[in-house]
């Protein structure tokens, strides 16, 4: 009975498929389970509604320009990353909060007793109620809002669209307001500027008593052309270090924390800080994804955040070295206009020297007069010029559709909870099998048992869910169920070494409800199907069975005979199956087998030798009942009965180490209730017993044909059992 056995370590894919056959009453159930709480919760849960809305994003271009050439803007493709960021930051979601009055509405819906801050109800939002997406490769992006009231998200979905188109047309006309501010400024002080100018020259003409001068007369003179040239370059470097003046205040006054946000290839022309602010982008969201997978002292996590930060020192240090480039710029501008400022009050003190003294006043007078109106018309036309660029309409947003209530909820979502609770309960199911599996330390093999236990195994009974049926019932029993149980008995015979008659053999178990008391009624009718004597003794007193199982009288038997109360014939029930009597327990009434009644027992068994040719006895479970121990004293043979995986191999190890106390070697082992789909254990005696259940399928008319004849055939048996009990006493004479 040698098989090949599979150790926990060793198990193949076929074993563990195996598992899961033997199993899946288990697993089933445990995944009924979690599907059913999972659907019970799902219902319960409160409904969340979706509305969404998309929008186009497109990066600006920079300031439309009417009367320059315009140049193409630098693509950024980390835009609309930043685009995301900004819809969910407190510039946009702040307003929203207080537009629609969400502190009160998300604080009624969760159940606070007062409104909620407005970071509460921020973050609430943010992590609760906000979904910001783009499609792979678009410029589109997807605002969702849930919410348990469907007209309260799309109110909100509708309003951060709203907030974010006003915000990105104010971001791209800021520059344009501040540059238009300060060329007002600059246009009022130069009108002031020639006022004066033309008041004091009308106080010259005055003090001079000069009329019929044309101011717009052009001299001749070489050094009038040479100033009125570095008169009309001082103009030009003027407005030059205004615009320089300008963009440098403008970039100062933007804190070192937000430079960051406001790069772009308009402000910025400079190429490093371009490539910077892209690989600060592209660290900034390895850093994001590691820390969604990753702990915090995971080196992948620590080596991306301090690279981050020397892209973020390197880019902070350039946009530093911009600031200083632009000061640098400005400075230079103004040294320039000071420097040609001086060149130019020389010449003119040159001229004046060396002019007539009466018109050099007046003329310089004029002059300045002059360029002060030239500047002031220049002004004025670089004013208008930016207020018509910044009438323009900016295109830097475009709302695709506006959001509607949702008519059915999304969250819950029905067919994804099921989904989860299928897979999360098929792992927990098997993950539970498996476990079971590692931790059961139960006899699962032919091998493994006779292994540990060292005795061979002489026969593995299959489980059986139907009762055994009466021996007079007439119901006649597949010989495919009987089978095991004469090849139990040819191996038994087999390792007695032949039967001697009279011998008695008790059947052992380490534990109750193993199925001993089926085995023994069965291997008892086998054997005496085959033409033995046979008698069964029903010794467990504590629990007796062999009376139901045999739908016989249990009255009188075994403890009436021990105590005298009746003989032998008396309590002998003959005849109840072919070749088998029966010994009942008899009326117990609190006894038990002590050592007072052992040489009763082996005067009984004395004098069964000579009428039977085996005397089995049902015993009770060997460990926690002494009666057991009582019998496996007095008894020439002992079974052990084990069932598949039931005690574990502590339990049935002790039983054996009891027997053996009792200077009694265990003949052989019985594994009993073994499951059909059991791999190796009984899969060869199924494919060997189905030969008999196959031969009874081919001869189903035969099947029909005895069953006409079954009552001359039970009429023929009970001849053949009243012929058996006369022969028998006669032998008894004799």
């Amino acid at each position: 009975m040698a098989h090949t056995h599979v150790s926990k370590e060793g198990a193949s894919l076929a074993d563990f498929f195996h598992l899961l056959r033997l199993r899946k009453a288990l697993i089933f159930l445990i995944l009924s389970l979690v599907v059913i709480t999972t659907v019970v919760v799902t219902a319960f849960l409160p409904k969340w509604y979706l509305s969404t809305l998309n929008v186009r994003v497109e990066k600006p271009e920079g300031e439309v320009k009417l009367f320059q050439a315009q140049s193409s803007g630098y693509y950024d493709p980390y835009f609309l990353q930043d685009q995301f960021k900004i819809m969910q930051s407190a510039k946009v979601l702040y307003p929203v909060i207080e537009n629609l009055g969400l502190n009160d509405k998300i604080g009624r819906s969760i159940g606070a007793y007062a409104p909620l801050a407005t970071d509460e109800t921020y973050n609430y939002l943010l992590k609760k109620m906000l979904r910001v997406e783009s499609p792979r490769g678009s410029s589109m992006i997807e605002v969702g809002v849930y919410s348990q009231d469907a007209a309260l998200a799309a109110a909100i979905a509708n309003e951060i669209a709203r907030v974010y188109s006003d915000d990105r047309i104010m971001f791209a006309t800021s520059e344009q307001r501040e540059g238009l501010t300060q060329l007002r400024k600059e246009l009022e002080s130069q009108e002031r500027t020639v006022s004066l100018q033309r008041d004091m020259v009308e106080q010259l003409r005055k003090d001079l008593g000069i009329s019929g001068v044309d101011l717009n007369a052009r001299y001749s003179d070489m050094e009038i052309e040479t100033l009125r040239q570095m008169q009309n370059s001082l103009i030009a470097l003027s407005v030059d270090a205004i615009g320089r003046k300008t963009r440098y205040e403008r970039f100062k006054s933007i804190p070192a924390e937000d430079r960051i946000n406001l790069i772009n290839s308009e402000l910025i022309q400079d190429p490093n800080i371009q490539n910077l602010l892209q690989a600060y982008l592209i660290a900034d969201q390895n850093v994001t994804k590691f820390r969604a997978r990753l702990g915090a002292a995971h080196p992948e996590l620590i080596g991306a955040t301090d690279n981050r930060a020397k892209i973020k020192e390197q880019l902070d240090a350039q946009l530093r070295g911009y600031e200083s480039a632009l000061e640098i710029a400005y400075k230079e501008a103004d040294a320039r206009v000071a420097e040609l400022k001086n060149q130019l009050a020389q010449a003119k003190v040159d001229q004046i020297l060396s002019a007539r003294d009466r018109m050099r006043p007046f003329e310089e007078a004029a002059r300045k007069l002059e360029d002060e109106t030239r500047l002031l018309s220049t002004l004025k036309v670089t004013l208008r010029q930016r207020e018509i660029d910044f009438q323009v309409p900016k295109r830097s947003i475009e709302i695709l559709n506006y959001a509607e209530p949702a008519r059915r909820a999304a969250k819950p979502s029905w067919p994804l909870n099921i989904a989860f609770a299928v897979l999360f309960g098929g792992v927990l199911g098997i993950g539970t099998a498996v476990l079971i599996e590692f931790f059961d330390t139960s006899f699962r093999n032919v091998a493994e048992l006779e292994g540990r236990l060292g005795k061979p195994v002489l026969g593995v009974i299959p489980h059986s869910s139907e009762a055994v049926p009466p021996a007079k019932s007439g119901i006649v029993e597949d010989p495919a169920e009987l089978e095991p149980f004469r090849v139990l008995h040819t191996n038994l015979n087999l390792a007695l070494k032949g039967v001697t008659p009279g011998r008695s053999l008790v059947m052992l178990s380490a534990g109750p409800g193993e199925g001993k008391s089926t085995t023994v009624l069965r291997l008892a009718r086998s054997m005496g199907a085959a033409g033995e004597r046979v008698l069964l003794v029903d010794s467990d007193l504590r629990r007796p069975t062999q009376h139901q199982l045999a739908a016989l009288p249990k009255e009188p038997g075994l403890a009436d005979l021990l105590q005298g109360k009746a003989t032998l014939e008396k309590v002998t029930q003959r005849g109840v199956s072919p070749g088998l009597d029966f010994i009942p327990c008899g009326a117990v009434g609190g006894f038990t087998l002590s050592l007072l009644y052992i040489d009763r027992l082996k005067a009984l068994l004395a004098e069964l030798r000579g009428r039977y040719d085996r005397v089995i006895f049902d015993a009770p479970p060997i460990i926690g009942v002494s009666d057991a121990s009582v019998l496996a004293s007095v008894a020439d043979d002992v079974l052990l009965l084990v069932q598949h995986r039931r005690n574990p191999h502590s339990m049935v190890v002790r039983a054996q180490q009891i027997i053996e106390g009792l200077h009694k070697q265990i003949v052989g082992v019985v594994l009993n209730r073994v499951p059909v789909n059991s791999s190796d254990d009984y899969g060869y005696y199924t494919r060997n017993y189905a030969y008999y259940s196959a031969r009874e399928n081919r001869s189903s008319e035969r099947r029909d044909k005895r069953s006409r004849t079954e009552q001359a055939e039970r009429a023929k048996s009970d001849e053949r059992i009243t012929f058996t009990e006369r022969e028998r006493d006669e032998r008894r004479k004799s």
